[in-house]
């Protein structure tokens, strides 16, 4: 039997929050869930088993709940950038070993940096730039890794199609790298090599720098 998932303590309960904590739940994670509003508590008790209605600002709380025994918790507190940044600092203060803060904008993502937070996560900026590039047409799915990395789906140009990729030097002239491949017809991916060799109506994933990607993409 696999283990379970490391339990994790979910602060605020918006769209964000609540969608998170019940994927959690979903996927077999021990999940304390907390918002400070009684009425969404009540609402959510019957879909998480440890929800309770407490203010994170405060430390007593924070410590009564049991909080420093996890080692996981993200901040999805929404609007209220006094409370993500507070409650972001007494989780660092508590010793929780990985925190997640949803930010409002960069200058929020900065601050909840130098307060403890070892993930930020900026889910509007996110979702729009991945909207964006599906809405053009460039790619077929797009997910950013990190701040500067990117994984893309599109389809391969011209120039690569009929050549092995050992022998395309892609990564030499485009700085991007073919990580997978789905070839036409079929239903999954599979990895690449470098004896590779694309076809029209292939679709490849790629990785790399997030303007390497762009260029890409937009030069096919």
């Amino acid at each position: 039997m696999a283990d379970r998932l490391t339990p994790v303590v979910v602060i605020g309960l918006g769209r964000f929050g609540t969608a998170l904590a019940l994927e959690l739940v979903r996927r077999g994670a021990e999940v304390l869930a907390v918002d400070r509003d009684p009425v969404v508590v009540q609402r959510m008790a019957g879909q998480i088993g440890q929800v309770v209605a407490a203010d994170c600002t405060d430390r007593e709380a924070l410590e009564e709940l049991g909080v420093p025994d996890f080692d996981r918790a993200v901040v999805a507190v929404g609007s209220d950038q006094h409370s993500s940044i507070l409650t972001t600092a007494l989780l660092d203060e508590l010793g929780v070993e990985h925190i997640w803060a949803k930010a409002l904008d960069r200058q929020h993502e900065r601050i909840l940096r130098r307060v403890g937070a070892h993930h930020v996560v900026l889910p509007e900026e996110e979702m729009g730039a991945r909207l964006a590039h599906l809405v053009s047409g460039e790619v077929s799915d797009y997910l950013q890794v990190s701040r500067d990395w990117v994984l893309a789906t599109a389809t391969p140009p011209q120039d690569l199609v009929g050549v092995p990729l050992g022998e395309s030097g892609l990564r030499r002239r485009h700085r991007v790298t073919v990580v997978s491949v789905k070839h036409a017809g079929a239903e999954e991916f599979t990895y690449a090599d470098a004896s590779t060799t694309l076809a029209y109506g292939d679709e490849v994933l790629l990785a790399g720098r997030t303007a390497d990607v762009d260029r890409y993409v937009r030069s096919r």
